[in-house]
């Protein structure tokens, strides 16, 4: 079964003749073929239709499948063509992504449709929580294409070395190495400034002695890859040490407790769990980890928050940290698949410590 075909068979439950899809990500999901923002796509239960200019005509024929192809003109605009649909198929209740169109898309929908939107966004979020094998396959390229710029790193990390020229290298070899583009903006954050999570590469130089935390990804074939290391440049001190060996040894027990059906509540649980007993509870203030495909964050989340049942097929990060203000932090992350009994883990770079 198609994603097309995973939409329709939702239509009936959720009480809708079909569903319009807009934004990007939504619209990657369904046809296999990403235009950005650019295209709409609608779904009934007898079949699927996929919109676009001459710009992307010529590409969508071409990696688009499960769904006729029409092109928009001048004088034949995107409510007109779905409009064809909707009036040849006797449709009436239209659902759309409630948590993407904006009001104005809304507004001119409402006016020009003839069929009433409903929103649906429920629809598409529960089928995007679980990755098939196909899914699956292309999030490990992904992965892999970033372990090549780690070991890249490796070989060039050195002091003296600002956070920005470390950062932009690894966006560099993605590239090179095959991605289209970057998931997120790379984190390269050195000495104190590893105590932030989500800090901004800067202008701020390579110290001997100190922790480098590279929290990257890039994206290949439409998906994600995400993953943090953490290398020591020169000796690390004792304690540097220690808080290294914590953050691993809580990554280990949350990926060791992470299975379908367990909640997101105990995987996050069961990491947070070692970094308290070891007295730095207070020092650990994000979740586990998150959902990776299409987006580099999206459902579902191994938080203290989610006390639901994780489904098998799902794609998380496991990423615990701790940051200690103004002196360094360690975060370790890596990519997994729930399965029924267990997991697989799709990061095979190395996590025991490095020291450069």
């Amino acid at each position: 079964m198609n994603h097309y075909q995973e939409i329709a068979a939702g239509l009936e439950a959720m009480g809708l003749d079909a569903m319009l899809i807009t934004s990007g990500h939504n619209l990657l999901y369904a046809s296999g073929f990403d235009s950005g923002e650019d295209g709409m796509t609608l779904v009934t239960r007898s079949g699927a239709w996929y919109f676009t200019d001459s710009r992307y005509i010529e590409a969508a024929g071409n990696q688009v499948t499960g769904a006729e192809i029409q092109m928009v003109l001048a004088d034949r605009d995107y409510p007109k063509l779905i409009n064809q649909v909707l009036d040849s198929l006797h449709i009436s209740r239209v659902g759309f992504e409630d948590g993407a169109m904006t009001v104005a898309e809304h507004r001119k929908f409402t006016e020009k449709l003839h069929g009433e939107l409903i929103p649906a966004q429920d629809l598409l979020i529960p089928l995007r929580r679980v990755k098939d094998e196909g899914q699956v396959a292309i999030l490990t390229q992904a992965q892999r294409i970033s372990e090549k710029a780690l070991d890249e790193a490796l070989g060039y990390l050195k002091p003296g070395m600002t956070e920005a020229e470390i950062a932009a290298r690894l966006v560099f070899d993605m590239m090179r190495f095959g991605a289209t583009k970057t998931s997120f903006n790379p984190i390269v954050a050195s000495g104190p400034n590893g105590s932030m999570p989500h800090a901004v590469p800067g202008e701020r130089k390579v110290q001997k002695g100190e922790f480098i935390t590279m929290d990257f990804g890039c994206i290949y074939g439409g998906y994600c890859s995400d993953m943090t290391r953490t290398v020591a440049i020169g000796e690390p001190t004792e304690e540097m040490k220690k808080v290294y060996h914590v953050v691993l040894e809580a990554q280990l027990a949350g990926i060791a407790a992470a299975r379908a059906g367990v909640t997101g509540r105990e995987i996050d649980g069961a990491a947070r769990k070692v970094i308290e007993d070891a007295g730095y509870g207070e020092y650990f203030g994000h979740s586990f980890g998150h959902g990776v495909g299409i987006e580099i964050h999206e459902e579902p989340r191994a938080s203290s928050l989610n006390d639901q049942p994780m489904p098998a097929g799902a794609v998380i990060s496991a990423e615990p940290g701790i940051y200690l203000p103004g002196r360094f932090g360690v975060r370790i992350e890596d990519v997994i698949v729930l399965r029924e009994g267990g997991n697989e883990n799709l990061t095979l770079a190395p996590k025991e410590l490095i020291i450069l």
